[in-house]
Parts: structure tokens; C-alpha cells; sequence
């Protein structure tokens, strides 16, 4: 009987169970994994903690990105599914599909073929980073050379994987953080400039860095009253993603910012991707083409055993991290 993480009331990691289950047999359109990693997103913490796009129907599951082996497959599904190495992608409500544990059900359509060079802890580890830039920085705003990139949170998985996307396109990436602290990390990891926003001022920053032009996209989960800087260091035409609520704070519109040289402040979600069967398959060509022949690589901070779920979770709430958290499930 496979053990599972459910929570029974909003708060923090401390409210997370390992429960254990009957074994599901998939439905129609679904089917079974062995898990075998799970990757950490800021998506679960916001939702135990009452914070996310949606509510939890307590009591409530959660998790969005496993790697694992099919072992079952239910009515409708293709039976050639069974015995292959899969992770998830992030295209379902966690109230219907929780896939922290040892086992998960999914939907058939939320599997992802990885390329073989990778292991089941980086296979747990792309979709949502990969997708969630992609959307955003490669389908909406087209990044292309001679672009200047902003990217607030730079040292998260997302953040890392923009990195990436920006340096494969050509144009520059400009890391945002809090402090000096991940600077050197960030550089190693390909950022062409690091700005440490609790130490620098951001907008003289990127007057410098961009000659005076201003950053045309700026990929942003923080929100908050930072929104007006990053407004006020935008290009003419310049494109404000935000698909976060970091900050947990009100976040003003940048009017006069927006009015005087056209800028769009534009809120962005991964579902916009992976639920347009289209979109997704383009976006997943695009990354595993790129995982396949090296040219982008995600970046693990850190594992835990399945036992330590509670601690990977705080571990994820410190911000500590530069890259993604795993959990390796036995």
C-alpha cells in the first residue's frame, strides 16, 4: 500500500501527512506511475498555505511534477504507455490530481517523455520551469537577439530555466535578486548581469546595462509595489509578465509609466500552455530538443528523501535554494 502526502487544514509544511492507501487503478484517460522523484514547486506551498489560484478541498493532496514509470494504464489509453519512463507536466487542478508520493494517477495527457542522457531527479525537474519561461518569454514576447531581459527571482527553477531560453535566443539576460549572496552562482549560471535590488538601485542599473534603452521583457513572480520599478526600467513597447504573487503584497498599476511609453503589464499562467494541445506540443519539441543536445541543463539545489518531505518544503520557504528541490521517493 503506497504512502502519499495529503494536508487536512491551510497552514504550513508542519500540516503535511504521510498517509498510506489502497493502491488507485487509473480511469478512463489515465494512468498509474511508480514514482520515482518529485520535483518542488512555490505552487504547493502557496496552495497548503490557502495563497494559490485555487482553493484546496481539504482534505487535499498536492504536487505537480513527479518522474516515475507507468505501471497502469486506464480505459482509453494507449497500453504501449506501460513500462515507460515519464514525468508530469503541470496541466491539472492538484484538488484532482495530487501526485506527491509513491504512487500517482495523472492523466494521460500530462505525461512528458524526457531524453535518456537524464536522470528521474532532472527529468522531475523541467516541465514546470521550462514551460512556465517558454510561455511567456518565447511564444508571448518572442525574445530575440539584441533583446534585454529582465528576470526577478532569478535564483528559482523558472527563473534559471529563463536564463536559458534568453541566452539560447541570443539577447541578454539580466538576473534580479534580493542580495549579492547568489550573485557569483547566477553568473555561473549564465546570467550576463546580476542586480541585487536590496543593495543596488535597479532602475540606474539597467540604464546602465542597457545603454539607456530600458529591458523589453521582463519575466516577473514577485509582483508587489516593485512593479513600478520594473515600469519605470522598461523599454518603449516593453512587455511586464507577471505570473506570481511573490510578495504576498497589493501591486499598483504603473499608469503613468504604462501610458507615457506603451508598456503592457500582462498576467500570465502556465495553463495558458499546457492546456492548448498545440502550444504544448511545440513548447515540448522545443525544450527536449534543447535537454537532448545540452544546450539547456536544469540545475538541482538540493535532494531529499521522501521521509524528509516536511524539511524539503521549509527548505523551499527559506529561499535558500538556487535551482530546484527534489524529493527522491524509493
Amino acid at each position: 500500500m503506497p504512502k502519499i502526502i495529503r494536508f487536512h487544514q491551510l497552514g504550513g509544511p508542519e500540516n503535511l501527512q504521510f498517509e498510506t492507501v489502497a493502491t488507485t487503478q487509473p480511469g478512463k484517460g489515465e494512468v498509474r506511475l511508480k514514482v520515482q522523484a518529485a520535483g518542488l514547486n512555490r505552487a504547493e506551498s502557496m496552495f497548503y498555505h490557502g495563497q494559490y489560484l485555487e482553493q484546496p478541498q481539504l482534505p487535499a493532496r498536492l504536487g505537480y511534477e513527479v518522474a516515475g514509470v507507468v505501471e497502469a494504464v486506464g480505459e482509453g489509453v494507449d497500453a504501449t504507455w506501460v513500462g515507460k519512463q515519464v514525468s508530469t507536466i503541470p496541466g491539472f487542478s492538484m484538488n484532482q490530481y495530487g501526485t506527491l508520493g509513491e504512487e500517482a494517477v495523472v492523466p494521460v495527457t500530462a505525461l512528458g517523455e524526457y531524453p535518456p542522457s537524464l536522470t528521474p531527479v532532472q527529468a522531475t525537474s523541467i516541465w514546470m520551469q521550462y514551460l512556465t519561461a517558454y510561455g511567456a518569454l518565447v511564444h508571448l514576447g518572442a525574445v530575440r537577439p539584441g533583446d534585454f531581459v529582465s528576470i526577478p527571482a532569478a535564483s528559482s527553477s523558472v527563473g534559471l530555466a529563463a536564463i536559458q531560453i534568453v541566452r539560447d535566443a541570443g539577447a541578454t539576460a539580466i538576473a534580479v535578486t534580493r542580495t549579492r549572496a547568489k550573485k557569483d552562482e547566477l553568473q555561473a549560471l549564465g546570467a550576463h548581469h546580476v542586480i541585487a535590488t536590496a543593495e543596488e538601485d535597479y532602475v540606474a542599473r539597467i540604464h546602465e546595462i542597457t545603454g539607456g534603452k530600458g529591458v523589453r521583457l521582463t519575466f516577473d513572480p514577485v509582483a508587489g509595489p516593485f512593479v513600478e520599478k520594473l515600469a519605470a526600467a522598461a523599454a518603449p513597447g516593453g512587455i511586464i509578465f507577471e505570473y506570481g504573487w511573490l510578495s504576498g503584497q497589493p501591486t499598483p498599476f504603473p499608469l503613468f509609466d504604462a501610458l507615457g511609453r506603451g508598456l503592457t503589464v500582462r498576467g500570465y499562467v502556465l495553463m495558458e500552455i499546457t492546456m492548448n494541445p498545440d502550444l504544448l506540443a511545440s513548447a515540448k519539441a522545443y525544450i527536449v530538443e534543447r535537454l537532448a543536445d545540452g544546450r539547456f541543463a536544469p540545475k538541482v539545489a538540493k535532494t531529499f528523501a521522501f521521509a524528509d518531505t516536511i524539511d524539503a518544503y521549509r527548505y523551499l520557504e527559506s529561499n535558500q535554494q538556487v535551482g530546484k528541490i527534489v524529493i527522491t521517493v524509493p
